[in-house]
Protein backbone atom coordinates (compact mmCIF):
# COMPACT_ATOMS: atom_id res chain seq x y z
CA UNK A 1 0.00 0.00 0.00
CA UNK A 2 1.18 3.53 -0.76
CA UNK A 3 1.58 5.14 2.69
CA UNK A 4 0.50 8.47 1.24
CA UNK A 5 -2.86 7.14 0.16
CA UNK A 6 -4.41 7.01 3.62
CA UNK A 7 -6.21 3.79 2.67
CA UNK A 8 -5.97 0.30 4.09
CA UNK A 9 -4.14 -0.63 7.28
CA UNK A 10 -0.64 -1.88 7.96
CA UNK A 11 -1.93 -4.10 10.71
CA UNK A 12 -4.02 -6.42 8.55
CA UNK A 13 -3.52 -9.96 9.80
CA UNK A 14 -0.97 -8.82 12.36
CA UNK A 15 -2.72 -7.00 15.18
CA UNK A 16 -6.25 -8.15 16.01
CA UNK A 17 -5.75 -6.31 19.31
CA UNK A 18 -6.85 -3.16 17.45
CA UNK A 19 -9.93 -2.53 15.39
CA UNK A 20 -9.27 -3.35 11.73
CA UNK A 21 -10.36 0.07 10.50
CA UNK A 22 -9.52 3.47 11.96
CA UNK A 23 -11.86 4.71 14.65
CA UNK A 24 -11.38 8.25 13.37
CA UNK A 25 -9.31 10.05 10.76
CA UNK A 26 -8.01 13.48 11.68
CA UNK A 27 -6.93 16.19 9.25
CA UNK A 28 -3.53 17.63 10.16
CA UNK A 29 -2.96 21.36 9.65
CA UNK A 30 -1.09 20.72 6.39
CA UNK A 31 -3.86 18.47 5.05
CA UNK A 32 -2.35 15.05 5.80
CA UNK A 33 -4.85 12.53 7.13
CA UNK A 34 -3.90 10.79 10.38
CA UNK A 35 -5.55 7.44 11.13
CA UNK A 36 -6.38 6.53 14.72
CA UNK A 37 -7.23 2.97 15.84
CA UNK A 38 -9.12 1.86 18.95
CA UNK A 39 -7.57 -0.88 21.08
CA UNK A 40 -9.61 -3.96 21.95
CA UNK A 41 -9.47 -4.65 25.72
CA UNK A 42 -8.13 -7.98 26.90
CA UNK A 43 -10.93 -10.38 27.99
CA UNK A 44 -10.48 -9.74 31.72
CA UNK A 45 -11.55 -6.11 31.34
CA UNK A 46 -12.01 -4.42 34.67
CA UNK A 47 -15.38 -3.13 35.86
CA UNK A 48 -16.00 0.33 34.51
CA UNK A 49 -13.71 -0.15 31.52
CA UNK A 50 -13.98 2.74 29.10
CA UNK A 51 -15.17 5.22 31.72
CA UNK A 52 -11.79 6.80 32.45
CA UNK A 53 -9.94 9.48 30.52
CA UNK A 54 -8.77 8.29 27.07
CA UNK A 55 -5.15 7.54 26.30
CA UNK A 56 -3.48 8.24 22.95
CA UNK A 57 -0.49 6.04 22.05
CA UNK A 58 2.28 7.36 19.76
CA UNK A 59 4.73 4.91 18.18
CA UNK A 60 8.42 5.44 17.46
CA UNK A 61 10.63 5.38 14.39
CA UNK A 62 9.95 2.70 11.69
CA UNK A 63 6.87 1.52 13.61
CA UNK A 64 3.11 2.07 13.32
CA UNK A 65 0.20 1.70 15.74
CA UNK A 66 0.67 -2.08 15.91
CA UNK A 67 3.77 -1.64 18.07
CA UNK A 68 1.25 -1.27 20.93
CA UNK A 69 -0.38 -4.66 20.25
CA UNK A 70 0.76 -6.01 23.64
CA UNK A 71 0.29 -3.04 25.97
CA UNK A 72 -2.58 -1.27 24.19
CA UNK A 73 -5.19 -3.94 25.08
CA UNK A 74 -3.85 -4.10 28.66
CA UNK A 75 -4.25 -0.35 29.12
CA UNK A 76 -7.69 -0.60 27.51
CA UNK A 77 -8.95 -2.69 30.46
CA UNK A 78 -9.65 0.51 32.37
CA UNK A 79 -9.94 3.31 29.80
CA UNK A 80 -10.45 4.04 26.11
CA UNK A 81 -7.12 3.54 24.32
CA UNK A 82 -6.39 4.78 20.83
CA UNK A 83 -3.19 4.53 18.81
CA UNK A 84 -2.31 6.59 15.75
CA UNK A 85 -0.26 5.80 12.69
CA UNK A 86 2.14 8.71 12.38
CA UNK A 87 2.36 10.37 8.99
CA UNK A 88 3.92 8.47 6.12
CA UNK A 89 3.02 4.94 7.18
CA UNK A 90 0.18 2.51 7.81
CA UNK A 91 -3.24 4.00 7.15
CA UNK A 92 -2.11 7.62 7.50
CA UNK A 93 -1.24 9.98 4.70
CA UNK A 94 1.74 12.27 4.28
CA UNK A 95 2.54 15.79 3.20
CA UNK A 96 4.87 17.24 0.58
CA UNK A 97 7.30 18.54 3.22
CA UNK A 98 8.50 17.11 6.50
CA UNK A 99 9.60 18.48 9.85
CA UNK A 100 9.20 17.31 13.41
CA UNK A 101 7.01 20.36 14.00
CA UNK A 102 4.48 18.78 11.62
CA UNK A 103 4.54 15.66 13.80
CA UNK A 104 3.91 17.85 16.87
CA UNK A 105 0.95 19.39 15.07
CA UNK A 106 -0.38 15.95 14.08
CA UNK A 107 -0.41 14.72 17.68
CA UNK A 108 -1.96 17.96 18.90
CA UNK A 109 -4.70 17.71 16.24
CA UNK A 110 -5.53 14.12 17.18
CA UNK A 111 -5.58 14.98 20.90
CA UNK A 112 -7.94 17.86 20.24
CA UNK A 113 -10.20 15.70 18.11
CA UNK A 114 -10.40 13.05 20.85
CA UNK A 115 -10.94 15.67 23.55
CA UNK A 116 -13.89 17.04 21.59
CA UNK A 117 -15.67 13.72 21.11
CA UNK A 118 -18.86 13.22 23.04
CA UNK A 119 -17.82 9.77 24.26
CA UNK A 120 -14.35 10.79 25.45
CA UNK A 121 -14.78 14.50 26.16
CA UNK A 122 -12.00 16.22 28.08
CA UNK A 123 -8.24 16.50 27.79
CA UNK A 124 -6.48 13.23 26.94
CA UNK A 125 -3.35 11.55 28.25
CA UNK A 126 -0.59 10.70 25.76
CA UNK A 127 1.99 7.90 25.86
CA UNK A 128 4.86 8.00 23.37
CA UNK A 129 7.70 5.59 22.68
CA UNK A 130 11.10 6.86 21.54
CA UNK A 131 10.59 9.36 18.68
CA UNK A 132 6.90 9.20 19.55
CA UNK A 133 7.75 10.41 23.04
CA UNK A 134 9.54 13.36 21.51
CA UNK A 135 6.45 14.08 19.41
CA UNK A 136 4.23 13.90 22.50
CA UNK A 137 6.44 16.39 24.34
CA UNK A 138 6.38 18.81 21.42
CA UNK A 139 2.63 18.45 20.97
CA UNK A 140 1.96 19.40 24.58
CA UNK A 141 3.48 22.82 23.84
CA UNK A 142 0.85 23.34 21.15
CA UNK A 143 -2.35 22.12 22.75
CA UNK A 144 -4.19 22.26 26.06
CA UNK A 145 -5.98 19.04 25.07
CA UNK A 146 -3.07 17.03 26.54
CA UNK A 147 -3.37 16.55 30.29
CA UNK A 148 -0.44 14.27 31.16
CA UNK A 149 2.16 12.54 29.05
CA UNK A 150 4.50 9.58 29.24
CA UNK A 151 7.74 9.58 27.28
CA UNK A 152 9.47 6.21 27.08
CA UNK A 153 13.10 6.96 26.26
CA UNK A 154 12.12 9.87 24.02
CA UNK A 155 14.11 12.68 25.64
CA UNK A 156 16.50 14.76 23.52
CA UNK A 157 20.16 14.37 24.35
CA UNK A 158 22.01 17.28 26.00
CA UNK A 159 24.80 19.09 24.11
CA UNK A 160 27.79 16.85 23.47
CA UNK A 161 25.82 13.60 23.77
CA UNK A 162 24.32 11.64 20.88
CA UNK A 163 22.36 8.40 20.65
CA UNK A 164 24.69 7.23 17.88
CA UNK A 165 27.93 8.30 16.26
CA UNK A 166 27.72 10.36 13.09
CA UNK A 167 29.39 7.52 11.18
CA UNK A 168 26.69 5.06 12.25
CA UNK A 169 23.90 7.44 11.24
CA UNK A 170 25.65 8.03 7.91
CA UNK A 171 25.81 4.28 7.28
CA UNK A 172 22.10 3.93 7.97
CA UNK A 173 21.28 6.87 5.68
CA UNK A 174 23.48 5.54 2.87
CA UNK A 175 21.89 2.09 3.10
CA UNK A 176 18.45 3.70 2.77
CA UNK A 177 19.61 5.68 -0.28
CA UNK A 178 20.76 2.41 -1.84
CA UNK A 179 17.25 1.03 -1.41
CA UNK A 180 18.42 -1.70 0.98
CA UNK A 181 15.64 -1.15 3.47
CA UNK A 182 15.91 -4.49 5.26
CA UNK A 183 19.62 -3.94 5.90
CA UNK A 184 19.00 -0.33 6.92
CA UNK A 185 16.49 -1.40 9.57
CA UNK A 186 18.88 -3.96 11.01
CA UNK A 187 21.70 -1.42 11.04
CA UNK A 188 19.50 1.11 12.83
CA UNK A 189 18.40 -1.41 15.43
CA UNK A 190 21.97 -2.49 16.09
CA UNK A 191 23.86 0.77 15.96
CA UNK A 192 21.32 3.28 17.25
CA UNK A 193 18.87 1.34 19.41
CA UNK A 194 21.55 -1.08 20.69
CA UNK A 195 19.85 -4.39 19.86
CA UNK A 196 22.05 -7.52 20.02
CA UNK A 197 22.07 -10.63 17.81
CA UNK A 198 19.39 -12.39 19.85
CA UNK A 199 17.17 -9.33 19.78
CA UNK A 200 17.56 -8.97 16.02
CA UNK A 201 16.73 -12.65 15.50
CA UNK A 202 13.54 -12.34 17.57
CA UNK A 203 12.53 -9.18 15.76
CA UNK A 204 13.09 -10.73 12.33
CA UNK A 205 10.92 -13.70 13.33
CA UNK A 206 8.05 -11.38 14.28
CA UNK A 207 5.38 -10.85 11.58
CA UNK A 208 5.69 -7.07 12.01
CA UNK A 209 9.26 -7.05 10.61
CA UNK A 210 8.09 -6.54 6.98
CA UNK A 211 5.91 -3.64 8.12
CA UNK A 212 8.89 -2.01 9.81
CA UNK A 213 10.95 -2.51 6.67
CA UNK A 214 8.18 -0.84 4.66
CA UNK A 215 8.42 2.22 6.95
CA UNK A 216 12.20 2.56 6.55
CA UNK A 217 11.92 5.39 3.97
CA UNK A 218 10.65 7.58 6.83
CA UNK A 219 13.71 6.79 8.95
CA UNK A 220 16.20 9.13 7.31
CA UNK A 221 13.99 12.18 7.69
CA UNK A 222 13.32 11.42 11.34
CA UNK A 223 17.02 11.03 12.11
CA UNK A 224 17.57 14.46 10.57
CA UNK A 225 14.59 16.00 12.36
CA UNK A 226 15.82 14.87 15.78
CA UNK A 227 18.68 17.33 15.44
CA UNK A 228 16.41 20.32 14.86
CA UNK A 229 16.12 23.01 17.58
CA UNK A 230 12.38 22.29 17.93
CA UNK A 231 13.20 18.75 19.07
CA UNK A 232 16.07 19.79 21.34
CA UNK A 233 16.47 19.99 25.09
CA UNK A 234 16.02 23.75 25.34
CA UNK A 235 12.71 23.72 23.46
CA UNK A 236 11.19 20.66 25.11
CA UNK A 237 12.21 21.70 28.63
CA UNK A 238 9.42 24.30 28.33
CA UNK A 239 6.78 21.57 28.68
CA UNK A 240 4.56 22.34 31.69
CA UNK A 241 2.25 19.32 31.64
CA UNK A 242 3.09 16.56 34.14
CA UNK A 243 5.57 14.16 32.53
CA UNK A 244 6.56 10.60 33.36
CA UNK A 245 9.77 9.39 31.71
CA UNK A 246 10.25 5.63 31.49
CA UNK A 247 13.76 4.17 31.38
CA UNK A 248 14.91 0.58 30.94
CA UNK A 249 17.86 -0.29 33.17
CA UNK A 250 19.41 -2.32 30.32
CA UNK A 251 19.10 0.50 27.77
CA UNK A 252 22.09 2.31 26.32
CA UNK A 253 23.59 4.85 28.78
CA UNK A 254 22.72 7.73 26.44
CA UNK A 255 19.04 7.19 27.21
CA UNK A 256 19.68 7.69 30.94
CA UNK A 257 21.77 10.79 30.28
CA UNK A 258 19.04 12.33 28.12
CA UNK A 259 16.23 11.45 30.52
CA UNK A 260 18.13 12.87 33.49
CA UNK A 261 18.88 16.11 31.66
CA UNK A 262 15.23 16.63 30.72
CA UNK A 263 13.97 15.60 34.16
CA UNK A 264 16.18 18.23 35.79
CA UNK A 265 14.67 20.94 33.62
CA UNK A 266 10.96 20.10 33.60
CA UNK A 267 8.78 21.72 36.29
CA UNK A 268 6.60 18.63 36.86
CA UNK A 269 8.53 15.46 36.07
CA UNK A 270 9.28 12.05 37.44
CA UNK A 271 11.26 9.04 36.21
CA UNK A 272 10.48 5.35 36.63
CA UNK A 273 12.95 2.58 35.79
CA UNK A 274 11.93 -0.87 34.55
CA UNK A 275 14.46 -3.38 35.77
CA UNK A 276 16.05 -5.51 33.06
CA UNK A 277 14.25 -3.76 30.20
CA UNK A 278 15.89 -2.04 27.25
CA UNK A 279 14.21 0.03 24.53
CA UNK A 280 11.20 -2.27 24.10
CA UNK A 281 9.68 -2.73 27.55
CA UNK A 282 6.22 -2.38 26.03
CA UNK A 283 6.93 -5.81 24.49
CA UNK A 284 9.37 -7.45 26.89
CA UNK A 285 8.04 -6.17 30.25
CA UNK A 286 4.40 -5.27 29.51
CA UNK A 287 3.08 -5.73 33.05
CA UNK A 288 5.70 -3.41 34.54
CA UNK A 289 5.25 -0.88 31.77
CA UNK A 290 1.46 -0.80 32.10
CA UNK A 291 1.65 -0.59 35.90
CA UNK A 292 3.96 2.43 35.70
CA UNK A 293 1.75 4.19 33.17
CA UNK A 294 -1.47 3.47 35.04
CA UNK A 295 -0.02 4.65 38.36
CA UNK A 296 1.07 7.94 36.81
CA UNK A 297 -2.12 8.61 34.88
CA UNK A 298 -4.27 7.76 37.89
CA UNK A 299 -2.22 9.80 40.37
Amino acid sequence: MDPRSGRGGAAAGVSPQFEAEPSIRVAAPDGATIAVFAATPVPDARPGAGSARPVLLIHGTTADHTTWRVTGPLLARARPVLAMDRRGRGASGDGPDYSIEREFADVAAVAEALAGRGDTGGAVDVVGHSYGGRCALGASLRSTAIRRLVSYEGAPTPPGVDYAADAALARVAETIRQGRHDAALESFMREVVGMDDAGIARYRADPVWPLRVAAVPTLARELDAEASPAAGLEALSKVTAPVLQVLGTASRPEFRTAITALDERLPDSRVVEIDGAAHAAHHTHPAAFVAAVEAFLGD
